[in-house]
């Protein structure tokens, strides 16, 4: 069974360099207590933070020591920072043209300047990007984040599916923990058959019987391997393939670009079922069919073309429903079209499978006799039925889910989800970048060099984890990620290029530029990652 589009969600990350993906973690409800959670475990990890949460415990336990005298010295400590705030003021005066609050990143500044000048300012009239969040519309940078009823649990590290097979082709083969339910079962259950079968084997027969467990899903991974050298012929990347309790799934991240490959990609793994049930059945006509190569071989066809005619059946998640779905397509000229008649056709076929399969097997049309299918057999067949159309029902869903997502993807636009930002020099207390990203409608700061250039953005979970009073004396580069190659978007990134781009660098922030390498904002993966989620509930 092929699976398209399986890895889409943004990741808000950490700033350490992550391999492969955590599982997603609910949207985050707010802004600010996104920054609170994602910030909870960076902000311990970073040293100038910490130091700055144990000198505000030291200097608090001191004032309840010193008493009168603790009282006096904070009492200097506001006034030295009001002569600070002050002295900015006027530097920031004598320095700034009136009515242009310095230059722009790129041009050389007056070197005696303490402030460096905002990226885009919202006095300007030639301000290009008036589309970014604001101070009016959004909570101040720096603001304490209201509290939560609870907060959510630390995003567990992504599973990577399993136990690593190998890499055909460059796509890893993994085999999940359920994979040994099903062998197990398979072994007992054919078992039994040889039993009947061969009697003569005794205890043997669950050697046999595992395997032609193995032998049957190395058949699974052969038709799941047809479906990924299809996606990489037409250049479409696989994530990997897993063969899991009912057979298994190639995880392609994009959609095929025409119905045509759609329907091409989608039939290759049937085919190859029947082609490999066809070699097992020649097979067969070379061994005694009494024998236990003869029984295996037998075994082996029949479950082949099981597989093949299940997988044909016209219903999504299923082969057979990409099928229908790129005719669909190919008829209608909308995708979408075709998704939504292949997943309502996969919720029916799961509804007769529910009902139908019981009955079929009570009547006896399946090979055994009615009056045998009775009794614990009956409940098994109840049991599969029940399973079978849970697992088509839930998977049309997913294809639905998946095809509204990918309709609204456009709408996923790094110039529209960019926040305004200020740039900053490395050694500029926090509470004056704070006061001048308010001033400006900014909600993040840059840290740049005396020449304009971008060095690290400012986290805001750091920002959040200083308290007030001792803002004025923490440097910015303190609470800084540097920047990486990665951490650099383009402005023009929307849809599944934005998404690509974030989870090749797991952060928390990037720094997002125009073409020509200006400054445009800053992006936060929280904004994306509730972006995202809005795509998913908003209706076709």
């Amino acid at each position: 069974m092929v699976e398209s589009g399986g890895s889409g969600r943004p990741r808000p990350g950490s700033e350490e360099s992550a391999g492969h993906h955590v599982t997603p973690a609910p949207p985050a409800a707010s802004e600010e207590t996104a920054a609170e959670v994602d910030g909870t475990s960076a902000e311990r990890r970073a040293g100038p933070a910490k130091e700055t949460a144990d000198e505000t415990t030291d200097e608090t336990a001191r004032e309840e020591r010193q008493g009168r005298e603790g009282r006096e010295g904070r009492e200097g400590q506001e006034g030295q920072e009001a002569q600070e705030t002050e002295r900015a003021g006027t530097d920031r005066q004598a320095t700034e043209p009136a009515g242009k609050a310095g230059t722009r990143p790129g041009s050389t500044p007056d070197p005696t300047a303490r402030r460096t000048p905002d990226v885009h300012d919202p006095h300007d009239p030639h301000d290009l990007h008036p589309d970014r969040p604001h101070a009016h519309s959004t909570p101040a940078l720096g603001d304490a984040p209201t509290p939560a009823k609870g907060r959510r649990p630390p995003r567990p590290p992504e599973s990577r599916g399993g136990l690593l097979m190998g890499r055909p082709f460059g796509v890893p083969v993994y085999v999940a923990p359920s994979w040994f339910l099903v062998a197990a079962l398979i072994t007992w259950v054919f078992g039994g058959q040889l039993d009947r079968v061969l009697p003569e084997l005794g205890a043997a027969r669950y050697l046999v019987a595992l395997f032609f467990a193995v032998a049957f899903y190395a058949s699974v991974l052969v038709h799941e391997l047809a479906h990924t050298i299809a996606a990489l012929r037409f250049k479409l990347p696989v994530r990997r393939i897993q063969l899991q309790f009912f057979g298994g799934v190639s995880e392609i991240e994009k959609e095929a670009e025409t119905p045509g490959r759609e329907f091409v990609l989608a039939f290759v793994g049937p085919l190859l079922s029947l082609v490999l049930a066809g070699l097992f059945y020649l097979a067969m006509q070379t061994v005694e069919p009494g024998t236990v190569p003869g029984v295996l071989l037998a075994g082996l066809m029949v479950s082949n073309l099981i597989v093949a005619v299940f997988n044909l059946l016209p219903g999504l998640p299923l082969d057979g429903g990409r099928m229908l779905r790129a005719v669909v397509w190919k008829i209608t000229g909308k995708p979408m079209t075709g998704t939504v008649a292949a997943a309502w056709v996969g919720r029916a076929l799961a509804v007769s499978v529910l009902i139908g399969l019981p009955l079929l097997t009570q009547s006896g049309a399946l090979g055994s006799q009615a009056e045998d299918s009775v009794g614990m057999d009956t409940v098994l067949d109840a049991l599969l039925a029940a399973i079978l159309a849970a697992i088509i029902w839930t998977g049309a869903g997913n294809s639905l889910r998946m095809a509204r997502l990918r309709e609204h993807l456009p709408d996923l636009r790094a110039r529209k989800l960019t926040r305004r930002a200020v740039p900053v020099e490395t050694n500029t207390p926090l509470s004056e970048a704070l006061r001048r990203a308010n001033d400006a409608g900014a909600r993040a700061l840059v840290v740049v060099d005396a020449h304009g250039e971008p060095l690290s953005l400012v986290r805001e979970a750091a920002i959040v984890g200083v308290p007030e009073h001792r803002r004025p004396w923490v440097a910015v580069s303190g609470l800084a990620q540097d920047l990486t190659e990665g951490m650099r978007v383009s402005a023009e990134l929307a849809g599944e290029d934005l998404l690509d781009a974030l989870r090749a660098t797991p952060a928390t922030e990037y720094l997002v530029v125009e073409e020509t390498g200006e400054i445009y904002g800053v992006l936060s993966a929280a904004d994306v990652e509730r972006a995202f989620v809005k795509a998913m509930a908003r209706p076709s």
